[in-house]
């Protein structure tokens, strides 16, 4: 369902969603990594790749509770998403408003977008929106 890694040199947490999940596996997947979170002493203004390439669309009760149970999380700083389809990408933009967050086609891109210094002042914009003059 979910694996989680944390790298404290670059302040990153990546997370791997695969299948359907229930609003139980929710509830579990936010307390461990709200534990594993305060265990590696990570604060806000972190890093965040959550992969959503191998996760199909999840039901209207799983998204809500997954707004409800990260509404109190620490924020991060970037987020990138990852999604390969366009339901999937609908999805995201649907739930998730921060001005912080990139929906990315590969992990690659991601963390090139997350670790972009250059950019750090850019807003944030989804991939795959178009923007007409």
């Amino acid at each position: 369902m979910y694996h989680i890694t944390f790298v404290a040199s670059r302040q990153l947490i990546s997370v791997k969603l695969t299948g359907l999940f229930s609003a139980g596996e929710v509830e579990r997947y936010v307390a461990d990594l709200r534990d594993r979170f305060l265990r590696h002493r990570f604060k806000a203004g972190y890093l965040m790749l959550i992969d959503t390439s191998e996760c199909t669309i999840q039901p209207q009760d799983v998204l809500l509770a997954l707004q409800e149970h990260m509404a109190s999380f620490p924020k991060a700083s970037r987020i990138a998403v990852v999604t390969g389809s366009s339901l999937a990408r609908m999805q995201v933009r649907r739930v998730m408003h921060q001005p912080y967050l990139r929906i990315v086609a590969t992990a690659r891109e991601g963390h090139q977008w997350l670790f972009a210094s250059e950019d750090a002042a850019e807003p944030a914009v989804s991939a795959g929106a178009s923007s007409a003059p």
